[in-house]
């Protein structure tokens, strides 16, 4: 047994007796995806907490109601007297993510603000509220916002829901709760300083760890429609947060993430933006950004993944262009071609590519699909890398039949599944074979386990409930120790897991750890993590330099005629089986989009449907003590005048009597 093997499972047996320094990003052969901006992200990635908050008009109809009028940023500036705008900003969280205490609420305008569920309102100044947010009982935390009127002349606006306490000036990776916390004069509170401390102290620790930050998540490129620079999100904006093709971050705060982390930031680029937006977000980067940093630009995300618009885009465009009779093909000559073009206008900008690693998608059982994007009109000689996502997980037939977490470990690496370590490992090595030829390297855009059920959507349930119970045993860590000492030895460099912390829920597992302050003891993906890149600093070259190290490229396309032998009837078992694969995963993909989406329209309606009982059952509530009110004053005015009419009778006796 290796050392690295022993002082890994003396790190799984005893987690909290051995101490070590985590490698400096510049060493790590790790980075980490980003969550999406939603109201339960529980990577709670910002100071200002109502910036992951649901957009007003998609709180219909349980929060807002009427004829609303919004202003460009989304605040509401004209409410009916019948109506109300109202949003959510924490969603099921953990307790343990959300600091508990008392959180200041900043807004410019005039109205009347209202906090529901855990935030309650303590004190109320102009401009400035103060509220407190406790879990009480509550294994999770929930907080809402309602706006019941405001000043047309003067609405409502600009408003942050700031976390208590602030950050030591030396200290950007802890929260402090007062400044006797920190040395003298060093205390900088959120309140006053939410401007400049954009980002959690959790969620810096959590990220500092790591060597590259993919942003295609937090910028939410996936499906989104966006086309010119103008139409972007913006800081100003109401929220980050919202659905899919509305949410995502501006640059801005991409670009001080990584300055911060000083970490290299990985970008994805909407399916649909034109050449000015292209420019704008490069020229931005190329300003804004640590010149000593490289940054990784891909051109959006899976468009070979028929679940996501992207996809279909890519194939219209290329019909269009007449790349190709076959659409499929089409699609990817498109993306091949549109991919070099963005290449070529950051280069431009950033005047040469000595910091610039441009990246190309692909997707892990389907090589042939490599050789398609990188020979297509010699695009090799402008990529430096392609990317994949080995993900590891067994049959759903497989993961159905099994009755304890030890049966799906024991698939994870039985080889008759497709998709078990061992077999991704060889899909892996079959990968940086392909792409070495084209003197181009591998890296993992995303991976890790793949674990999820998409049909019982009950956590309680099998196997859903044993994917769960997986992730959390000890045994995980293993798995994904081996997983990323068998990409190192197929020929893989940078490996990118996925992602940032998530709740477990019924869609997934996917998060390193469940919440962003979780200890690592408990966390055996993110322990085995840290472990791999404590044990492994990057071993490709240029890794740990500012200027990238690049392979030499072939002055003959070793690919050339890919796109004709892949039509060709006689092609072996192998291909077809390749491309097979590549078409029974997309379409349980989109499967398994639409049972997503259609359950997210069932569970709107199942909340309006609620909401209108709770409305009908406060209105009964209402009305009797409305009634009961009416019956005591009709009571308590009888009861006067009977002892006012007792007092006169009283009075006139003792007249008599006198």
């Amino acid at each position: 047994m290796t050392f690295r093997f022993e002082f890994f499972i003396l790190l799984l047996l005893f987690p909290c007796s051995i101490a070590f320094s985590a490698p400096p990003p510049p060493n790590s052969p790790l980075g980490i995806n980003t969550n999406e901006i939603t109201e339960d992200d529980a990577s709670l990635p910002f100071v200002d907490i109502f910036k992951s908050s649901i957009p007003f008009e998609e709180a219909r109809p349980w929060l807002t109601k009427g004829a609303i009028r919004y202003d460009k940023n989304g605040w509401p500036t004209y409410i009916p007297r019948s109506a109300q705008v109202g949003t959510r900003f924490i969603k099921n969280v953990p307790k343990e993510v959300v600091p508990q205490g008392i959180y200041t609420v900043l807004y410019k305008g005039k109205g009347k603000i209202i906090y529901g569920h855990h935030a309650k309102l303590v004190k109320r100044l102009a401009g400035k509220d103060i509220i407190s947010i406790y879990a009480g009982k509550s294994a999770e935390i929930n907080a809402t916002l309602i706006i019941k009127s405001t000043d047309p002349k003067d609405h409502i606006r600009d408003i942050h829901i700031l976390m208590p306490g602030g950050i030591c000036s030396n200290n950007p990776f802890r929260l402090v709760r007062n400044p006797q916390k920190c040395p003298p004069r060093q205390f900088l509170s959120f309140e006053r300083h939410f401007k400049t401390i954009i980002f959690n102290p959790a969620y810096l620790d959590y990220m500092k760890d790591f060597k590259v930050i993919r942003f295609m998540n937090m910028s939410g490129i996936t499906r989104n429609p966006v086309t010119s620079w103008a139409k972007r999100n913006t800081l100003t904006q109401q929220t980050w947060g919202g659905k899919t093709a509305v949410r995502g971050a501006p640059v801005e705060m991409m670009v001080a993430l990584a300055n911060i982390l000083n970490i290299d930031p990985w970008f994805c680029l909407p399916h649909k933006a034109n050449n000015h937006y292209i420019q704008q977000f490069a020229k931005y980067v190329q300003r804004h950004l640590n010149p000593q940093l490289k940054v990784y630009i891909e051109y959006t995300n899976e468009a070979w993944n028929g679940i996501f618009t992207q996809a279909n885009y890519v194939k219209k465009r290329g019909l269009a262009m007449r790349l190709d009779k076959d659409k499929i093909k089409a699609g990817y000559k498109y993306y091949s071609l549109r991919s070099v073009q963005i290449f070529d206008l950051w280069t431009k900008i950033f005047r040469g590519n000595q910091r610039l690693i441009r990246v190309m998608g692909g997707y892990t059982p389907y090589s042939r699909l490599s050789d398609m994007v990188l020979s297509y009109r010699d695009a090799y000689k402008k990529t430096d890398v392609l990317a994949i996502a080995p993900y590891f997980y067994p049959k759903m037939s497989t993961s159905r039949r099994a009755r304890s977490v030890e049966d799906i470990f024991k698939a994870l690496y039985d080889l008759k599944e497709p998709y078990s370590i061992p077999n991704v490992i060889k899909l892996i090595k079959k990968q940086a074979e392909t792409v070495r030829k084209y003197g181009v390297r591998l890296v993992a855009y995303e991976g890790g386990q793949h674990l999820v059920d998409w049909e019982s959507r009950d956590i309680k349930q099998n196997p859903t409930r044993l994917f769960i119970a997986a992730n959390r045993n000890r045994r995980m860590g293993q798995a994904y120790y081996d997983l990323l000492s068998g990409w190192k030895k197929a020929g893989g460099t940078l490996f990118v897991a996925f992602s940032a912390p998530r709740t477990p829920r019924w869609f997934g597992s996917w998060g390193t750890k469940e919440y962003i302050n979780q200890p690592i003891h408990t966390a055996p993906k993110h322990r085995a993590l840290i472990t791999f890149a404590y044990h492994s600093p990057c071993w490709w070259g240029g890794c740990a330099s500012s200027m990238i190290a690049r392979f030499i490229k072939p002055k003959k396309n070793p690919g050339k005629g890919i796109f004709a032998r892949v039509a060709n009837a006689g092609v072996d078992i192998k291909e077809r089986r390749d491309a097979a694969l590549l078409k029974i995963e997309t379409k349980r993909r989109k499967a398994a989009q639409k049972r997503i989406e259609n359950a997210i329209k069932q569970e709107m309606v199942r909340r309006a449907h609620a909401m209108q009982k709770i409305n009908a059952i406060r209105k009964r509530e209402a009305a009797r003590i409305k009634a009961f009110k009416k019956d005591r004053i009709k009571k308590t005015t009888k009861q006067r005048l009977e002892a006012r009419h007792r007092k006169q009778v009283h009075r006139r006796k003792e007249a008599q009597r006198r």
